[in-house]
């Protein structure tokens, strides 16, 4: 009498995704066959595809076992081939950005910021920039700026009251009437200019001859790319004013600007960076001014005023992906990177000392040049960002 066959008993188990799959096998095939093979398809350690048949060979009873005892383990190690290969086309993608932008922007003496002034300032400044009180004694014109036309970072000058009365500029931007007035509003005193490195200098001369007494304040090298850069054509907004103090890796420790200005300000100059960085805290209202130390992408409040289609968050592949670099969101781990195997690779032990210094001030504010002025949480941000610097790489 004909019977019809039992169907074979069926094994539930999870995935390598962690989902119940009831084990559908053929039925002219063991069921040590299917779970084998199942346990294969994932790639389980004691089941490597590249090991010998005899060692694959597995009985029913372990390989369950494995499967289930270790399967939280396995499951954070198996990475499917795709989400594998993104990793690495981002990884390769983030390195060449960062690359070129280091080799391109941060040389010193190059003349990559020749034609900076136009982008900087566009045919509309007046309508793009951004003009904040950060403190009734500080304000900063926040414009937008694309780096090789290409990368969204933004730029931004910031005007200080000294207890004086007399006023600083640092980074100055476009001199527009909408900026001429916040001066005159604040008493007209610029006595001070400041390129807090060797690449946030172009409108230096347009401040210095709208305001004759100022003093110009820069890093070693200025001078003379400033030099070099005003005997092109191209660059008629580059002059050739002197420089009343100019910070050195020798004198950095001994310089003085002015009793007023050194009343009010602690500053420090990284001479171990690319770009010569110059670091101020203003003391009065606990805030930290710089330029390049550090970026606090994406530029939302320099591009606030631009079309949404011009605005970051629309950007390109290759600038989301830079942006994410110098991001000091989240862990900031990109940015941690760059500091470390970038910016302080020529000399770590003077990067170090620096940064030291300036996490012993006592700021909550941080402005930077490129990306979003950081009001409340400045030095818990600055200690995150530079946490290599301080406790040493991890």
């Amino acid at each position: 009498m004909w019977k019809p066959r039992r169907p074979a008993p069926s094994l539930n188990f999870r995935d390598s995704f962690g989902h119940h799959r009831p084990n559908q096998h053929h039925p002219r095939k063991p069921l040590a066959f299917h779970i084998e093979h199942r346990l294969l398809s994932t790639r389980a350690p004691s089941a490597s595809l590249f090991a010998p048949k005899t060692s694959r060979a597995i009985s029913t009873t372990t390989a369950c076992r494995t499967h289930q005892s270790k399967r939280s383990t396995f499951a954070t190690r198996r990475t499917p081939r795709r989400a594998l290969r993104a990793r690495l086309l981002f990884a390769t993608a983030a390195a060449a950005v960062s690359i070129t932008f280091f080799w391109a922007s941060h040389r010193p003496f190059s003349n990559t910021n020749n034609t900076m002034g136009s982008k900087l300032a566009p045919s509309n400044p007046s309508e793009v920039m951004v003009i904040r009180n950060i403190t009734p004694n500080i304000v900063t014109f926040s414009v937008p700026f694309s780096r090789f036309g290409r990368l969204p970072v933004g730029g931004r000058g910031t005007l200080v009251r000294l207890t004086s009365g007399a006023l600083a500029v640092f980074s100055p931007v476009a001199l527009t009437p909408e900026a001429k007035a916040k001066v005159a509003e604040l008493g007209g005193n610029v006595r001070y200019i400041v390129a807090p490195d060797i690449e946030h200098h172009i409108f230096v001369t347009e401040w210095a001859q709208a305001y004759p007494d100022a003093v110009l304040v820069g890093p070693e090298g200025l001078p003379e790319k400033r030099a070099k850069m005003s005997l092109s054509p191209e660059n008629k907004n580059v002059g050739k004013e002197p420089f009343a103090a100019v910070f050195t890796a020798k004198n950095k420790r001994d310089i003085k600007i002015a009793p007023d200005f050194d009343a009010d300000f602690e500053y420090e100059f990284f001479d171990s960076h690319p770009n010569k960085e110059l670091a101020f805290f203003y003391k009065p209202d606990r805030v930290l001014i710089q330029a390049d130390l550090l970026f606090n992408l994406p530029a939302d409040e320099q591009y606030s005023c631009m079309p949404e289609a011009d605005k970051p968050k629309n950007a390109g592949l290759l600038a989301r992906i830079f942006m994410s670099l110098q991001s000091a969101q989240g862990e900031a781990k990109w940015q941690k990177r760059f500091l470390w195997y970038a910016a302080s690779s020529k000399n770590r032990d003077g990067f170090n000392t620096s940064v030291r210094r300036v996490a012993a001030w006592d700021f909550n504010t941080i402005v930077p040049c490129h990306g979003d002025t950081v009001v409340g949480g400045g030095k818990a941000l600055f200690e995150k960002v530079f946490e290599w610097h301080l406790k040493g790489r991890k």
